[in-house]
């Protein structure tokens, strides 16, 4: 990993809420509203911008973990702001506290953890896992 990600570094992700996100079984959607599963995907790829500049030609990110409460609806067509800030950096392992927002409440939030690894190391682990 390149030196420089250090703790409170923030990356910030926004966008609107539409009709995929809702959250939806056996094709009937429950609420017009973002899903828990939408909100977390987001939550991941603001995470992900955080480390993107650090990485190594050589390296990736893989997750390693996300913990988060879902606390406020966000109706189709809402703007959610979501952010990662950097809380700690240790060795391989990157830790984020996450969360999602719009101009009426905090949507969600949580934790985030990814580590750095060759890439070779995680298409090993990958191709271990693969049925023969």
């Amino acid at each position: 990993m390149r030196p420089g990600l250090l703790v409170g570094h923030q990356e910030t992700l926004e966008m609107t809420v539409t009709e995929e996100m809702f959250p939806a079984f056996a094709g009937k959607v429950v609420h017009e509203t973002m899903s828990t599963v939408s909100m977390v995907y987001y939550m991941e790829w603001v995470g992900r911008l955080v480390i993107l500049p650090f990485l190594e030609e050589w390296e990736e990110g893989i997750g390693g973990g996300i913990a988060v409460h879902h606390l406020a609806p966000a109706p189709r067509g809402t703007r959610v702001r979501f952010t990662a800030e950097v809380a700690e950096v240790t060795g391989p392992k990157v830790v984020c506290n996450v969360w999602g927002e719009h101009d009426q409440a905090r949507v969600g939030e949580g934790q985030l953890v990814q580590f750095i690894l060759e890439k070779r190391t995680i298409d090993e682990r990958i191709s271990s896992m693969k049925s023969l």
